[in-house]
């Protein structure tokens, strides 16, 4: 999904939940946050990683820097409230991003595509949970399953799993009844080491991911 895309989705749906909040104002008023409500919601996330690395062979360390795409992903997350303003919230998602690395001694590297799968666990804290305005700060555990979906010139490429943790802030904005609009930053702070064999060569990579996740989507509340 392109930038364009993914933004006139988002007003789209925007605008089609304000609509809806016009038609039922007078008729059902929004219900607050509470103790027991099961949210889902429905967003569009850009996955823009903050990437570092350390290149090795053998003991040696090599020039090098990496490249990782920005990925534009559907997602779905779940949240329980514990009180009126503690919740749970789990986030599932899949992203696929195009790798390089630049500056080697071979030069710059195609490293074919990476696909991430990384649940992330979220302790939230809900402010204003009576106002129709209610942000929310949170702090997560992730931890992110890789896989490789092309090795581009290297010969093959493996990638370990990893734990991480996140750090979240984002606003729900209820419109009628149930139904909310949600934004939505996350920072996760994630590495990985890999081992690349290429051109005959097997180098190791310390790798910081650490992506900013932006999403906007809908919820409802049951």
């Amino acid at each position: 999904m392109n930038l364009r895309l993914f933004s006139c989705s988002v007003f789209l749906s925007f605008l089609g939940l304000n609509c809806l909040a016009i038609n039922s104002a007078t008729a059902q008023e929004f219900k607050p946050k509470e103790a027991g409500d099961f949210l889902i919601r429905a967003r569009g996330l850009s996955v823009i990683p903050n990437e570092d690395v350390d290149l090795s062979v053998g003991d040696n360390s090599i020039p090098g820097s990496a490249d990782l795409s920005t990925a534009y992903v559907p997602e779905i997350d779940f949240s329980y409230f514990i009180t009126n303003n503690i919740a749970l919230e789990l986030i599932a998602a899949v992203t696929t991003h195009r790798v390089e690395a630049k500056g080697t001694p071979l030069g710059d590297v195609n490293l074919g595509k990476v696909g991430l799968v990384p649940p992330t666990l979220t302790l939230q804290y809900h402010f204003l949970t009576r106002k129709r305005f209610s942000p929310y700060a949170g702090v997560g555990l992730n931890y992110t399953f890789f896989f490789t979906e092309e090795d581009g010139d290297a010969n093959d490429i493996d990638y370990d799993n990893s734990f991480g943790f996140s750090l979240q802030a984002g606003l729900d904005y209820a419109v009628a009844g149930r139904w909310s609009v949600n934004v939505d930053v996350k920072k996760i702070f994630l590495n990985t080491d890999a081992e690349i064999r290429a051109a005959g060569i097997d180098i190791e990579a310390d790798v910081d991911v650490d992506p900013w996740i932006i999403g906007l989507g809908i919820g409802y509340r049951f």
